[in-house]
């Protein structure tokens, strides 16, 4: 840590204060494991096969081996392929990524046929960008998809529900539990399985325990997909964890023998933080990870950091790297749950920034888990996005039209959905006789944005609840029975048709999700990226659905405001159109020069100032002064500067003040440039009522020939633009349309009436 100085530069005092700093990096240092790309230990990529059978794998001899080579090479490697795949030159490897003439297919199939660290050397040379764009390419369903995490800090099932519904009507593809004490997962799996069938059917449940347990629950039909089967890149980290590749591949099978979709998780920095890394280079052991799980069959992988991800994060590319192993992900052909789950970094810029590459390029599924519940509530840890953030990444969605897999919510929908998820679950406990929810309990979780808030089970109530679904083997079947004996039939419905899908078997299909009652993967949905105008694009209705933020204003939403102040200012100011407006000889005359809207359609500042408020102290100060305050309403124009120079250029003083309807003004002299005015309140959202006292008092100073301390509006840096500027855009529209070319200025005659605000 720097030590402090006497005389440090105090801008490193205003970063200590930021989230950043407490983010901390790790120096690049591949003995111990803290490289992302490349360490000397990595092996050069090299293949020898012998009568069809690989005896030597990236500088390891067969009888070397250790169990991942071996499964590598029994499994992964294609020896018809390998040859052809080995002698290519690595960097045209990498363009042929980056090249939108190549098609997906010809790469999936080299894919086939090279090594760990042959797929490690190709994708290493690619910048971050061409790393976005490969991916783009090479993913394997069309389509994007987004998973989420509905967990909370109680366990609590009414909250799990709901949570649950929610993240249906937002979108997501599948939804993902856990729990904060094991034994619950009986519970949190009955929970979820109802809550994820309000509203509509497809969304695929997964339940993230203990392998065993979480197999059982899969077996009693309450989840529909598993992906934490975890995969390691080196021997030792396996062995610690007491699996085997041959392990892995057995629970994968009998995943799929029950009709259950699967994929591994694995990601940069396990073996590291696991304490078996060899001084290998994170993109290395992870390509072993993924070329392991190609040999296993499984339909894809959670990949790109995982759990990993903050310890790879401060390496110095780690970021980069995450999304690099992702890219190896889908070119090898696997469906990509993109590692952003676990949130890496306490910098909302960087946080940003990691989400970026892949909500522009799409992926099978964006997040392999954002947290639709707060902070506080996510098991799993925060993700890179939770609850607090999720509007943002609606908003990132708009901004560049780029399919996050979300949409908007409206707040009936959201109460509605939660209501029918509360109620469906507390309607199956008591026909099951495993609890009773009572009204208070109900309503305080479906309103509540978070555990903290609610008044439900206690965590020895789901305890006692979870152990009596685990002992008297209560299945799915027992549930819709439930949820349809006691009035739920559409949920019924919607879960009986997911557990249907394990029948047929066709979501067990590369990439697969249920989009309106129908599987949507690489087989029905491949993606046919090659360049402008080809792959997925946003068709005009998700566009709409994308739209259908809050907040968002046009022109009539502007007026109706506006109109309900109209009858305030009525009460309190007249304006009398006298006729044409003519310059004056009287040295004393000071003009206020106001725009077309002035009173008229538009009646108060940006700021919420009432515009009699306004003009009256304006009017004031310019009379305190012993000179004559002349109201101008200007129709040629619109603009600041012009009022502003329009009016000094009839005053008899040479003086004018300039004022929008908006509150932006500008005090002019008659013979300065149109924008080299004398003064200028730039900022009108923070330009106070004593602000525009002093603009007249000055006003007024210019005119007797003195020299005043010029008035300055102070600002702390507010993004004036992004909270203001649509209105303002709007405001001055209403402005211009009411202005005519060559309009002669009119003379206004203003009576204050009513007391000032």
């Amino acid at each position: 840590m720097d030590k402090p100085t006497p005389n440090r530069w105090k801008r490193f005092t205003d970063w200590d204060e930021r989230p950043l700093r407490l983010d901390k990096f790790a120096a690049e240092d591949w003995k111990h494991g803290f490289s992302a790309f490349s360490s000397p230990a990595d092996p050069k990529p090299a293949v020898k096969i012998e009568g069809g059978k690989v005896v030597s794998l990236d500088g390891v001899l067969e009888h070397d081996f250790d169990m991942i080579d071996r499964f590598i090479a029994t499994y992964h490697l294609d020896p018809d392929i390998v040859p052809e795949a080995m002698a290519m030159d690595s960097a045209e490897v990498a363009r042929m990524l980056v090249d939108m003439h190549v098609p997906r297919e010809k790469l999936v199939r080299l894919a086939h046929g090279m090594t760990p660290a042959k797929l490690a050397d190709v994708v290493s040379r690619l910048n971050a960008l061409e790393i976005a764009f490969a991916y783009s390419k090479m993913r394997a369903r069309k389509t994007p998809g987004n998973q989420g995490h509905v967990t909370n800090a109680k366990d609590d099932p009414l909250q799990l529900a709901a949570d649950a519904a929610t993240a249906v009507a937002l979108g997501f593809d599948e939804v993902e539990t856990t729990m904060r004490v094991a034994r619950n997962a009986w519970s949190n799996a009955v929970a979820c399985a109802i809550g994820a069938a309000v509203g509509r059917w497809g969304t695929l449940f997964q339940c993230s325990s203990e392998e065993a347990e979480e197999l059982r629950i899969g077996m009693a039909g309450f989840t529909s997909y598993a992906e934490t089967v975890s995969v390691y890149g080196t021997e030792k980290t396996f062995v610690d964890g007491d699996d085997t590749p041959w392990s892995k591949a057995f629970l994968a099978a009998a995943y799929a023998s029950r009709g259950i979709k699967m994929r591994c998780t694995s990601g940069a920095g396990s073996e590291l933080l696991m304490g078996f890394h060899e001084s290998k280079s994170m993109l290395y052991l992870e390509a072993r990870c993924l070329c392991l799980q190609r040999g296993m069959g499984v339909q894809g992988t959670q990949n790109g950091g995982i759990d990993g991800a903050p310890v790879t994060a401060t390496v110095p590319g780690g970021m980069r790297e995450m999304m690099a192993e992702n890219l190896l992900a889908v070119w090898l052909d696997l469906e990509c749950a993109s590692g952003n789950d676990a949130r890496p970094t306490e910098s909302e810029i960087r946080v940003g920034a990691k989400i970026m590459p892949y909500l522009i390029a799409g992926s099978d599924l964006i997040c392999s888990g954002m947290g639709s519940i707060l902070k506080y509530d996510n098991s799993f840890n925060p993700s890179l996005i939770n609850g607090e953030e999720l509007e943002d990444y609606l908003i990132l969605q708009r901004d560049f039209e780029a399919d996050g897999g979300l949409s908007p919510v409206p707040e009936g929908q959201a109460l509605e959905v939660r209501s029918r998820a509360v109620e469906a679950l507390a309607a199956v406990y008591e026909e099951l006789g495993l609890a009773t929810a009572t009204p208070d309990m109900k309503v305080s979780v479906v309103v509540a944005s978070g555990s903290d808030e609610t008044r439900s089970f206690t965590p020895r109530d789901v305890a006692l609840i979870s152990e009596e679904i685990k002992a008297r083997s209560i299945t799915v079947i027992d549930v819709i029975k439930a949820l349809a004996s006691r009035g739920y039939r559409e949920e019924a419905e919607n879960l009986l048709n997911v557990v249907k899908l394990r029948v047929s078997g066709d979501y067990l299909q590369t990439s697969a999700v249920v989009r309106n009652g129908h599987v949507v993967s690489a087989v029905n949905d491949p993606n046919d990226y090659q360049g402008p105008g080809s792959g997925y694009r946003l068709s005009e209705d998700r566009r709409r659905e994308m739209l259908g933020i809050r907040d968002v204003l046009d022109q009539k939403e502007v007026l109706r405001s506006e109109a309900l102040h109209q009858h305030d200012e009525s009460r309190n100011i007249d304006y009398k159109t006298l006729g044409e407006a003519k310059p004056s000889d009287d040295t004393k005359d000071v003009v206020i020069g106001i725009s077309p809207g002035f009173g008229l359609k538009l009646f108060q500042t940006t700021a919420g100032h009432r515009l009699s408020d306004v003009l009256s102290v304006m009017v004031e100060a310019v009379k305190a002064r012993g000179l004559t305050p002349r109201i101008v309403r200007f129709r040629h124009t619109a603009d600041t500067s012009f009022l502003g120079l329009s009016a000094a250029r009839l005053a008899g003083s040479g003086v004018g003040i300039g004022i929008q309807s908006k509150g932006t003004a500008v005090i002019h002299q008659k013979d300065r440039l149109p924008h080299n005015n004398l003064e200028l309140f730039s900022n009108a959202p923070i330009t106070r009522i004593e602000h525009y006292r002093g603009m007249g008092a000055n006003a007024a100073a210019y005119a007797l020939g003195e020299m005043p301390e010029p008035v300055v509006v102070p600002t702390r840096g507010e993004a004036m633009g992004a909270r203001y500027h649509a209105r303002v855009a709007m405001i001055y529209a209403i402005e211009t349309e009411m202005t005519a070319e060559g309009a002669s200025p009119v003379e206004v005659s203003v009576t204050f009436k009513g007391a000032r605000s």
